[in-house]
Formats: structure tokens, C-alpha cells, sequence
């Protein structure tokens, strides 16, 4: 049962602590908006995680087979989504700083945290690459192939804590960064970063 437990928490570790695109995306929101609306999305993309490890026990070599041909597509999908967004905060950005006064609330700090939910839950889910990661991870173990009911539900559960975890230290790292770009230049600034990573990671996940 420990073993499982370790084992779902570096999963878990493994799959959530490499920056990609949506986790700028979050700490970007989340800096603008408020911790809750980003531990909102951290749940959102934790729950896209959890849900591909649970397939992923659960079908095994099955769901690598499906999810394959689809990849591609799925991978251009969210790379062309995280471009309108990467785009519409650097304009949001922009035009803030030409207007030379302080930002007037945009849609972005009006999103909800339900809204903000949903969308993370989406981007998240777009990328098939937590499924064919928990796959390889699965198949790769004889042990877990193995285990008893009680010891995958542990396993999950680990790796599912430790995904949220590293998420919503995300979305705290953004909470605390938000208090130093209240300005228009700083607006203007994290906009233009926050939009050329979100392009770039986006780029690199639907080439890779």
C-alpha cells in the first residue's frame, strides 16, 4: 500500500511539475484575477489528470491504441486555442499600457472561478498526453499491473494529490506575483512574457 502511495505521488509529481502552457496560462490568470478563480483552474486541470490516470488503470494498453490516431489532431486543437488566449492577453496587455491609465476590469477579471473550471478542465483535456504517460507508467510496472482494488485506488489518489498540489502552489506563486503588476507597465510587461511563453509552449506541445 506504501509503495502505491509513492508511487502515485511521483506519477503525479512527474506529470504536473513541467511547465507547459496551460500552467503560464494559470499563473497568468491567476495573477490577474484572484487565487481563488486559479485554485479554480488548478482544480480544473487536476481533474482532467485524475480522470486520465483512472482511464488509464483501467484500460492499459487499450487506451494508448484509441487515443493514438487522435493525438495529432488533439494536440493542433489545443495548440490553436492557447493562441487566441496567448494573443488576447497580449492586445488586453497593449492596449492597457497605450490608454496610459490604470486597466479598466477586463473579462479576464471577471472571469468565475466555475468558468475558470471548466476552461483548464478543457485545455488540459485536449492534450492526450497524461493518458499515454499514466499508459507507459502503467505498463511499465508489473507490480501496479498487478495490484489489488484497494492499492490502485491509493495510487490514484496519490497521484491526484500530488498533481493538485503542485497546481495550486501555481496558482499561490500567481496570487503573490499579481501584487507586483498592478501598474500598467507591469500589465504591460507580464502580458507580452505570459503571451510569447503560452505561444511557444503551445508550439513545442503540438510539434512534439
Amino acid at each position: 500500500m506504501f509503495d502505491s502511495a509513492v508511487a502515485g505521488a511521483l506519477a503525479g509529481y512527474g506529470l504536473a511539475i513541467p511547465v507547459g502552457a496551460v500552467a503560464v496560462l494559470m499563473i497568468n490568470l491567476t495573477a490577474r484575477t484572484s487565487f481563488r478563480v486559479g485554485a479554480a483552474a488548478a482544480i480544473g486541470a487536476t481533474t482532467a489528470d485524475a480522470l486520465y490516470a483512472v482511464i488509464a488503470v483501467e484500460g492499459g494498453a487499450a487506451v494508448a491504441t484509441v487515443i493514438q490516431p487522435f493525438s495529432e489532431p488533439l494536440r493542433w486543437i489545443a495548440f490553436l486555442v492557447l493562441t487566441m488566449m496567448a494573443a488576447r492577453i497580449a492586445l488586453a496587455g497593449l492596449r492597457g499600457q497605450k490608454r496610459g491609465a490604470v486597466q479598466a476590469p477586463t473579462e479576464e477579471a471577471a472571469i468565475s472561478p466555475r468558468r475558470s473550471f471548466t476552461t483548464f478542465l478543457a485545455l488540459t483535456a485536449l492534450n492526450p498526453w497524461p493518458a499515454l504517460y499514466f499508459v507507459a507508467l502503467i505498463l511499465g510496472q508489473q507490480g501496479l499491473r498487478n495490484a489489488s482494488g484497494a492499492e490502485t485506488v491509493v495510487y490514484i489518489v496519490a497521484a491526484v494529490a500530488a498533481s493538485a498540489s503542485w497546481q495550486l502552489l501555481l496558482a499561490g506563486g500567481g496570487a503573490v506575483f499579481g501584487r507586483f503588476i498592478t501598474g500598467p507597465r507591469g500589465r504591460k510587461a507580464t502580458a507580452v512574457v505570459s503571451s510569447a511563453l503560452i505561444f511557444g509552449l503551445g508550439a513545442h506541445m503540438a510539434l512534439g
